[in-house]
């Protein structure tokens, strides 16, 4: 009889990822909901390849990275903000405004945050550098949280913040949760509690929630 795993079995190859050119089906799915990214999940000497992989990537709306780069980015404009004329710069590219030099070395100041980038050598502000200004300006406040489940496979839980819209659930990462209150993820779901939000964001993407905490005593 035949021993299919013997010395020269060779693992079927995986199939390509249809939505970009550098990983696997199953890659893209487990990078997707990592924040680690494809490149985080991936061996050393491949990283390069899958770098920046748009499937798993911090500019892709609704990924694990984009949700913690949301966080990120709006705890350092909140706690950590910019120097008066970084932000000044950042605001002039936001406009539009034709920067042409940059005597202080603020523009790596930013690009390293990752708040601007190098467009056809001449900066420009990114999506989270757009993020961090919103962050700077909206009115946050305090707001109670219901979780309605968690997808441990995810990583994320479903909540809904009443002060927002309350029958529109949105998507945070569980792991921020359980991190912030200390709780655990199968006590979560049902679970009142509070956390910092921008209430009047206009849609999800811009709705960004920081500082889980326990609610009262029983909840």
């Amino acid at each position: 009889m035949d021993e299919p795993f013997g010395p020269e079995y060779v693992q079927p190859q995986q199939k390509d990822c249809p939505n970009c050119e550098c990983c696997t089906i199953d890659l893209c799915d487990r990078g997707r909901d990592s924040v680690m990214a494809c490149a985080g999940l991936t061996p050393a000497e491949h990283q390069a390849t899958v770098h920046g992989c748009p499937c798993s990537a911090a500019t892709t709306p609704h990924t694990a990275a984009w949700r913690a780069a949301q966080v990120r980015v709006t705890c350092l404009a909140r706690d950590l903000p910019l120097r008066d004329e970084a932000e000044h710069l950042l605001r002039a590219l936001a406009d539009g405004r034709d920067m042409d030099t940059d005597d202080g070395g603020l523009v790596p100041q930013l690009t390293v945050r990752g708040l601007a980038r190098l467009q056809n050598l001449r900066p420009a502000i990114t999506p989270l550098g757009r993020m961090y200004l919103a962050a700077r300006d909206d009115v946050r406040s305090r707001a109670v949280v219901e979780v309605i489940d968690v997808d441990r496979r995810a990583r994320t839980a479903r909540v809904v913040v009443a002060a927002w819209r309350p029958d529109e659930p949105v998507t945070v990462l569980l792991d921020q949760v359980t991190s912030d209150t200390d709780l655990a993820a199968d006590t979560l779901p049902g679970r009142l509690l509070e956390a910092e939000a921008n209430t009047q964001a206009p849609d999800v993407e811009r709705l960004v929630l920081t500082g889980f905490r326990a609610g009262g005593e029983g909840q």
